[in-house]
């Protein structure tokens, strides 16, 4: 299945086939997708890379955690699961 990473401080430019081709440096990668705001539709300046080998993803952590892309310094870690949130948003009544 892979190794999923979270990289975070990506620069708002920074397009899905940039983030896989930056990745794609160390390992093979599955996929890459940056986080876009559903409102705005402007990038939330994060994403996820899932590699396929879990020793291509410790890699990618320790090559580009902290390191300069366009003048941001990337947050790589890998990725924690997925909690369900309760529907509704919290918004109050």
């Amino acid at each position: 299945m892979g190794t999923n990473l979270f990289v975070g401080n990506l620069p708002y430019s920074m397009t899905d086939q940039e983030l896989s081709d930056l990745f794609g440096q160390v390992g093979e990668v599955v996929s890459a997708q940056i986080i876009f705001d559903r409102m705005t539709r402007r990038s939330r300046g994060f994403g996820f890379v899932q590699m396929k080998d879990e020793a291509d993803a410790s890699e990618a952590i320790e090559r580009f955690n902290q390191t300069k892309v366009m003048g941001r310094a990337l947050t790589v870690n890998e990725a924690k699961p997925r909690t369900e949130r309760p529907e509704g948003g919290g918004w109050g009544g």
